[in-house]
């Protein structure tokens, strides 16, 4: 019996043998920490040694830097969106000189041609770097990422094998953990998971999201990963600030005392200056008159002008400023964009201006340039920015005017207008117009509140100035269409008397509305009037703005100018 026992007792041993080493083996597969390690240019997305991936906060943003003869360089769409968009690509009228990066300071232009390693300052001369200050590769343009640091706040962390770099741009307040015993930071939380780095006892993690088992954290070095919760200390929240060598500009700004009271004097030749001595005088309150005396004539950024020392000595006697207005839209056959697209005819175009405001003592320059297209937005903003260096250098106010904010007018870039110009003017009315294919009120108070919204959103309500209509439109609607003349204040209620049209306030539109239908077609006016005008000045008022303008000068009614001086005093 004991014989035949033995060979079971064998097989039983060698099954309970097997049975442990294949029930270890499982246990040792499930329980075990994987030793993979993932493949970090993978991870990154580095594409060649050039190569830069960028992380900004707490994920790769998609831009990638790249290095040329081993200096960083960043592309010039991920600065403009991420650092400074007031880099400026342009380019110059002389065949000689290549394309060239401008960049604006409050009374300094910065300049280098694209591919050298020189910069010039208008204002202290020019500087030779030991680096290609901007580079242009496969239609892209690179900046050197140091020659950025010197106009923009922010600092970054290299990181070789594989390139990545981690972007700062402020100050930050985030969880850290301190790493108890070496680990590892794995893709995802579980032991099964790829490696992406060890990581020793001691070192500093900031942990992103804490789970029962895992802590998903980030390295200072780039990876965003998953640790134990059993091998990191408690998390303390811990502030770091951005400290580096850039410095703020200061833009000066110059504002009248008081609220401004600005009208535009509706200048077409030499001889409409006269008008200014009757127009002026039923006005009140008033502190600048805007006369349209600046005309783009051609591509080249000529202009003509209508500037009068009598006009201007005559209005400094009453206490009152002339901001003469620029304007690209009087001069037939002359293009609204191309005298912007480079720095010779800009400069030509500052230059005249700046000229003639000094010859004449105007006391400043009043912009006043429409339907300027999208694809011309930088070399507009641009313009504005170098006009305000020399209007500052030279003690001239500059007023900027603008459609009400819309996203297809977006490229006027309000808020780069808030930082350089001294006055934003919103021009808060053509709601509807000529063109417009229904009949509708010209300034609503809808309409005007959501301009003034829309553009405290990007201008200090200290520097905006809403304009308001002395004018409206006379509409008539048939079965041919809609149409409508554009007339002032007293021309309005005197048509309305002479077709005995019912006149009724509207509430919606902040106006007298009235209409009037015959047999063949409807008229209907939304009249601007004191009552309309003091609606609109209220809101302006609970918004603290800088002061009203309006346009134009004689199209009011007298009794126009004492709620605005009302509004003014208060």
């Amino acid at each position: 019996m004991k014989r035949r026992a033995l060979p079971v007792i064998v097989v039983i041993l060698l099954i309970l043998i097997l049975g442990g080493i294949f029930g270890a083996k499982v246990y040792f597969e499930k329980y075990s920490y994987s030793k993979e390690v993932a493949d970090s240019y993978a991870y990154f997305g580095t594409e060649d040694p050039q190569d830069v991936p960028v992380m900004l906060g707490n994920e790769m943003i998609g831009h990638h830097a790249r290095l040329f003869d081993g200096v960083l360089y960043f592309g010039l769409d991920m600065v403009q969106e991420l650092l400074s968009d007031r880099f400026y690509v342009g380019s110059s009228s002389d065949p000689d000189v290549k394309d060239i990066m401008i960049y604006c300071l409050p009374t300094d232009r910065i300049t280098t041609s694209i591919g050298s390693s020189e910069w010039t300052s208008s204002g202290s001369g020019t500087v030779q770097e030991s680096y290609a200050l901007t580079r242009s590769e496969n239609g892209t343009i690179w900046l050197a990422a140091d020659y950025v640091k010197r106009f923009a706040k922010f600092s970054y962390s290299y990181y070789s094998e594989p390139n990545r770099i981690r972007l700062v741009t402020g100050d930050t307040e985030e969880e850290f953990a301190v790493v108890k015993r070496d680990t590892q930071v794995r893709i995802t939380g579980g032991i099964k998971s790829e490696i992406l780095r060890e990581i020793p006892e001691g070192e500093k993690v900031a942990v992103l999201d804490q789970m029962e088992n895992w802590t998903k954290v980030r390295t200072d070095d780039c990876y965003i990963g998953y640790i134990e919760n059993k091998r990191l200390g408690d998390p303390v929240m811990e502030e770091r600030l951005l400290i580096t060598d850039y410095t703020e500009p200061e833009f000066s700004t110059v504002r009248l005392p008081g609220k401004v009271n600005m009208v535009w004097h509706n200048v077409a030749g030499a001889a409409g200056n006269d008008t200014i001595y009757d127009w002026l005088a039923p006005t009140k309150a008033l502190n600048v008159v805007a006369p349209t005396w600046f005309w783009i004539l051609d591509d080249n950024g000529n202009m003509s002008s209508f500037a009068t020392q009598s006009y201007v000595d005559y209005l400094h006697g009453q206490g009152i400023q002339v901001w003469a207005t620029v304007d690209n839209f009087n001069a037939e056959g002359v293009s609204r964009n191309q005298f912007l697209t480079t720095l010779e005819r800009r400069t030509n175009l500052i230059s005249r201006l700046v000229s003639e405001a000094e010859t004449f003592g105007i006391d400043g320059i009043n912009v006043d340039f429409e339907q300027v297209d999208a694809a011309y937005g930088q070399d507009y903003i641009e313009f504005i920015r170098e006009l305000s260096i020399e209007c500052r250098k030279s003690g001239l106010i500059l007023s900027v005017d603008n459609y009400v904010p819309y996203n297809f007018n977006e490229h006027y870039n309000l808020k780069e207008q808030g930082v350089f110009a001294d006055y934003v003017v919103i021009m808060g009315y053509d709601e509807h117009y000529a063109g417009s294919q229904e009949a509708g009120s010209v300034a609503s108070i809808s309409y005007v509140s959501y301009g003034i919204q829309k553009a405290l959103g990007d201008v200090p309500a200290e520097k905006l100035i809403n304009a308001v209509p002395f004018y409206t439109r006379i509409w008539s609607t048939t079965a041919q269409g809609v149409s409508s003349q554009a007339v002032g204040m007293a021309d309005a209620q005197q048509y309305v008397a002479n077709h005995a049209m019912e006149v009724r306030w509207d509430d919606a539109s902040g106006q007298n509305y009235a209409s009037l239908i015959t047999e063949t077609e409807r008229l209907e006016v939304w009249l601007e009037d004191a009552q309309s005008i003091e609606t609109k000045l209220s809101v302006m008022e609970v918004n603290h703005l800088a002061g009203v303008a309006a346009w134009r000068l004689a199209f009011e009614t007298p009794d126009v100018w004492d709620v605005i001086e009302a509004y003014v005093n208060r």
